[in-house]
């Protein structure tokens, strides 16, 4: 099985001059060439805004969609007025919106049973919404603490089980390397403050790998 990218490959595709222009048009782009993604971040100020950082709100149904995916409608009943929504919030107390991936503090909320993965934990295992939504939906809520996954970003890492962690840990190598190096981005590319370093990850290894993405996974092919 194929192992993970190590620092040194992450940093090279970082580095790619496409990863300012991929940026820019996921985010910038107006018209037909926007990307609805590029609004996952904003939609109604952003799910982590203090007056409804605590449970889910139907905004952030609604974003989840802009990343193509839908939780049904039952389960969105469930979030927003039932016991489930309920389980969530009670977790989401425990998470600070202020705590980034990589950070000391941010360990004990990702690490199994840790208060990200138990919500997690328990948006998997609703109705029609699995590990995928459930991320994006905790992303929404939480978007410097959780990273947006998909089967592209995870093809492009060779990542599978253990993402969270895995990611924790490359954000701590040699003095936080890449933290800076996705800031750098960050500028360049001009984002809005709402943008997260972990989103600026994401979104840069999604653009690039996603036209060459199949199944199965072949990995991202580097500069």
């Amino acid at each position: 099985m194929p192992q993970p990218l190590t620092l040194a490959e992450m940093l090279a595709v970082l580095d790619d001059p496409r990863s300012v222009s991929d940026l820019r048009r996921y985010y910038l782009a107006t018209g037909d060439a926007a990307f609805t993604g590029g609004q996952f971040d904003h939609l109604g100020g952003g799910g982590d805004r203090p007056e409804t950082a605590g449970a889910i709100t139907a905004e952030d149904l609604v974003a989840v969609e802009l990343l193509n995916v839908r939780v049904p409608p039952r389960s969105a009943l469930d979030l927003l007025q039932g016991p489930l929504g309920e389980r969530v919030a009670v977790e989401l107390a425990r998470i600070p919106v202020d705590v980034a991936l990589g950070a000391d503090k941010a360990y004990p909320l990702v690490v199994a049973g840790g208060a990200a993965d138990t919500a997690w934990r328990a948006l998997r295992g609703a109705d029609g919404i699995g590990r995928v939504i459930a991320g994006k939906l905790l992303a929404r809520k939480r978007p410097r603490l959780v990273p947006v996954y998909d089967a592209v970003v995870s093809c492009a890492y060779r990542t599978g089980t253990g993402f969270w962690e895995w990611l924790h840990g490359r954000l701590r190598e040699e003095d936080g390397v890449l933290g800076q190096r996705l800031r750098a981005l960050h500028e360049k590319a001009e984002l809005p403050d709402v943008v997260s370093l972990i989103r600026v990850l994401d979104v840069v290894f999604w653009m690039r790998h996603r036209p060459a993405h199949s199944n199965p996974c072949t990995g991202i092919r580097l500069p």
